[in-house]
């Protein structure tokens, strides 16, 4: 493409209010002009203040200087030039009081912007990979330009929450967009407390939701899962995580996988145990020795696994939920025991000599004390505990409820 037909083909947009191919012209994804040497070596920023009106000359000047800087593998200036874009978008989208058609470009630029943050922060880290005092300076992940692409996106996110036309003819077409990508942003930077107000927004326009797309709400749910997960609410993760993973496109291998990730957690959590089959579908074995574990009951394989896999486990934020497990492992220790003794009245010195033969380091009566009750308080064992006798006292009918309904 040549640097004529890009402004001709960009006056077309404009006239015609052609959004989808316009977010084409202002993306550096769109190889057939982002990478043309013979629009980017040729265009000249008076041409295009002459040729395309205001403030749509200054936008494409910015994009095509961020397309040059991309070229030149110069990602700092690229996310600068994007955030100047962005800002003067802004400033054109609020204008148009009763236009949407414009939604699929705010949606191009917000994502593009966001990843031009993310090479922006790695062209810092390598810059200073090799200088000692300055990685001391630093924090030990740098997000300096994913922040600040998070506060221009918020100008964004508050046009399109804040226009009360009906959903189709409004700018909250993209208002879920919008928030997905600020999602991936509060997740990568650990802010996710920033996150509840974008929920509360979303919750407060249902009608809206009905406009989006199934792609967009399978992102959305996904991100929320993953904050209700870390937030313990592990009902509402299920929920939402599973509706992910069921409507995620079968080709998207790497997305269901993804998903997974944070789904089996919080299944084995409420009970539920993934197959050996399903694992080596998705090339998820380093939960295999955890689910054999917990339906064990064996509190030292439990342990060997989550160290063996412990590297993997950290890197999805993971290994800390995982480590809850260890209280339904414990669980179904008691269970089989008291099985065994074909009781419901069982001496406590009982559950610890299981517990001593299934762990490493020797387990002290108190300490037994502590984990039962903490059972019982939880719910996962209904009985008491009679200290005069030293004895776990169960219910005779369901002395061991499903997991999915104590939690």
């Amino acid at each position: 493409m040549n640097f004529h037909i890009y402004i001709q083909e960009v006056n077309n947009c404009l006239n015609y209010k052609n959004g989808n191919d316009l977010a084409l012209l202002l993306s550096y994804q769109d190889k057939d002009h982002s990478q043309s040497s013979r629009l980017l070596n040729a265009f000249s920023e008076e041409t295009i203040a002459k040729n395309i009106n205001m403030p749509w000359n200054d936008i494409c000047i910015y994009h095509l200087n961020v397309c040059y800087h991309i070229s030149q593998l110069k990602f700092i200036a690229a996310y600068k030039e994007q955030a100047n874009l962005i800002q003067y978008f802004t400033k054109a989208i609020s204008s148009m009081n009763n236009e949407n058609w414009m939604c699929p470009v705010l949606n191009v630029l917000i994502r593009d912007l966001r990843l031009l943050a993310i090479a922006a922060d790695l062209e810092i880290s390598l810059q200073t990979k090799n200088d000692f005092k300055k990685q001391l300076a630093q924090k030990p992940h740098i997000h300096n330009h994913l922040e600040t692409a998070a506060d221009n996106i918020m100008g964004l996110f508050r046009i399109t929450a804040t226009d009360l036309r009906s959903a189709e003819q409004s700018k909250r077409k993209s208002m879920i967009n919008v928030i997905n990508q600020l999602f991936k942003i509060y997740f990568k930077i650990n802010k996710l407390h920033l996150c509840k107000p974008l929920v509360r927004a979303l919750e407060n326009n249902k009608n809206t939701q009905l406009v989006f797309g199934l792609a967009e709400r399978v992102t959305y749910n996904y991100f929320l899962g993953m904050r209700y997960m870390f937030d313990s609410d592990y009902r509402n993760a299920d929920e939402l995580l599973s509706f992910s993973f069921r409507n995620c496109h079968t080709s998207s291998f790497k997305n269901k996988r993804l998903i997974l990730i944070f789904l089996i957690p919080v299944k084995m959590l409420l009970g539920f145990m993934p197959t050996i089959e399903l694992l080596q579908e998705f090339n998820l074995m380093h939960f295999e020795d955890v689910v054999n574990a917990v339906k064990q009951g064996n509190l030292r394989l439990l342990d060997k696994a989550l160290e063996q896999n412990s590297e993997f486990f950290w890197k999805y934020g993971i290994y800390l939920i995982l480590e809850k497990l260890k209280i339904i492992a414990y669980r179904n220790v008691f269970k089989k025991v008291v099985l065994i003794s074909k009781t419901h009245q069982i001496p406590i010195t009982q559950f610890q000599i299981a517990l001593n033969f299934l762990q490493d380091e020797e387990t002290t009566i108190e300490e037994v004390h502590c984990i039962l009750a903490n059972l019982i308080s939880d719910g996962k064992i209904k009985g008491y505990i009679s200290l005069q006798h030293q004895k776990l006292v169960v219910s005779k009918q369901t002395p061991f409820p499903k997991l999915s309904t104590t939690v």
